[in-house]
């Protein structure tokens, strides 16, 4: 979830650019104070975040099938 400290700290910011800015320069301001509010933040691509699932899925399943074979091996033998 995101920091409302950061949310807080944008909308302060906000306000300050458009009481002393020119309305022409509020857009322009507003989008370079957004690109840096966003570039503090750790986010991804949708195509990234896809790519770490599947990496995901294939480790656990792995996992999975080293955790079976270790009990498999673990097991006493039997009679």
């Amino acid at each position: 979830m995101l920091d409302p400290r950061l949310l807080d700290d944008l909308a302060a910011r906000l306000g300050k650019i458009i009481a002393s800015s020119p309305i022409g320069d509020v857009e322009k301001n507003a989008r370079t104070l957004l690109a840096s509010f966003f570039s503090k933040l750790d986010l991804v691509s949708r195509e990234e975040f896809d790519i770490q699932t599947q990496v995901l899925q294939r480790t656990r399943a792995q996992l999975n099938a080293l955790e079976d074979r270790l009990q498999k091996l673990e097991a006493p033998p039997p009679r």
